[in-house]
């Protein structure tokens, strides 16, 4: 396929199903000053020696001192250093700032907080169109299982969890007690359930992803809003939240101004519609409850939000 062929945009749009961690790469340049660049291109490579690559854009500041450095380290991100993430993908400012972090080998600054930390020596450096492909062997390695690390797909953060499809169920089809009345699982089963049949019913009526959807709720309820407040509320970083608008843009759903982001008629329209999907949506999965239920249980779910913000 020709560059002339390829919509670059929908490209994106596609290799965007497959999702990935997020990671935050690490060195120091040439007088000492510690580097960081967020990145979501890590993989695995080989066992014997143990190897890993991941790739930076030619057009990144960073690019020579990555590419001269001789050591390099793999910071993967948690699932609540989203912040990290976002800090570390923009640019213009003093990404270490306030940032807690030791020497590693090579004096790479390793984050106090991860998943899982490798500590490389650049291996090979290869050209791969309009990126750099940086291998790394691995000179030592750590990781903690109780922090879930943080993931990316479609445009989003999110957050690793079992398919509902493993799950364990005894001889009559049920879980076992614990887990049964175990919040944590009616949370997600709940959620798996509901977004599982709305998400195709926006996509059918509306010709949405889930992305888009936020955005247009988001906009439809509080009006014109700045990209930087409007990023965390849709769980995408900048750079994809500019993506999605530059799409819906095109679709003359959305204006920007500036930092912007405004509703055009085409957009107020569509998120009127799919708002009275939603809305039907929720109506048809609370018939099983009363009125009075229903209420309950959502100002319990927002205690328990508020309390473990």
């Amino acid at each position: 396929m020709s560059m002339q062929d390829l919509d670059v945009r929908d490209f994106r749009r596609a290799l965007s199903q497959f999702p990935t961690g997020v990671t935050v790469i690490t060195t120091n340049d040439e007088q000492g000053v510690p580097i960081g660049v967020t990145a979501s291109s890590f993989n695995s490579v080989s066992v014997d020696p143990p190897l890993i690559l991941w790739s930076i854009d030619k057009g990144a500041h960073s690019l020579a001192t990555f590419e001269a450095a001789k050591y390099f380290a793999v910071n993967v991100l948690s699932r609540d250093q989203v912040d990290t993430s976002n800090r570390f993908a923009s640019r213009g400012e003093d990404k270490f700032k306030d940032v807690v972090y030791s020497e590693g080998v090579g004096g790479s600054p390793l984050l106090s907080d991860y998943s899982a930390q490798f500590e490389c020596k650049t291996w090979a450096v290869y050209e791969g169109g309009d990126h750099l492909i940086l291998v790394g062997e691995v000179l030592d390695y750590r990781y903690q299982d109780s922090n879930l690390p943080l993931v990316f797909a479609r445009g989003s953060y999110s957050v690793s969890s079992q398919h509902p499809s493993t799950v364990k169920y005894d001889a009559e089809g049920q879980t076992g007690e614990f887990i049964s009345d175990y919040l944590l699982y009616l949370l997600r089963e709940s959620y798996n359930r509901f977004s599982s049949d709305l998400y195709p019913k926006l996509q059918i009526e509306g010709g949405v992803n889930p992305e888009e959807w936020r955005i247009l709720a988001i906009l439809r309820d509080q009006g014109e809003m700045s990209l930087e407040r409007l990023a965390p509320l849709t769980m995408q970083p900048m750079v994809t939240l500019m993506r999605s608008v530059e799409w819906m843009q095109e679709k003359s759903w959305v204006e920007l101004k500036g930092n912007m982001l405004a509703l055009l008629p085409e957009g107020q329209l569509l998120a009127d519609r799919l708002l009275l999907l939603a809305k039907q949506h929720e109506t048809d999965v609370l018939k099983a409850l009363s009125v009075e239920q229903s209420e309950q249980l959502k100002d319990g779910l927002r205690v328990i939000m508020a309390s473990h913000r």
